[in-house]
């Protein structure tokens, strides 16, 4: 009478197996680095120009951390006599 059994008459077909859990955790993990690029480079034209001046902002002020305390003070000084 209304028998819905998956050996019968092709129902195996429509069954969905899960992924396994590695391949799912994987896909997720890449879903979630490709959101955190797409959202990182938002509004940005040339993401490879903004690299670029933040590594040039880095050695300016690398460079001047480094320069500053070594000078010795040898600003000029006011003496009141």
């Amino acid at each position: 009478m209304g028998l819905c059994l998956p050996c019968l008459g092709g129902a195996a077909d429509d069954v969905v197996e899960t992924p396994d859990p590695e391949l799912k955790r994987r896909q997720l993990a890449e879903a979630a680095e490709k959101r955190q690029q797409e959202a990182s480079s938002r509004g940005i034209k040339n993401p490879h120009s903004v690299e670029q001046k933040k590594k040039k902002q880095e050695e300016v002020e690398k460079w001047s951390s480094s320069a500053g305390p070594a000078s010795g003070g040898g600003g000029l000084r006011w003496q009141v006599g």
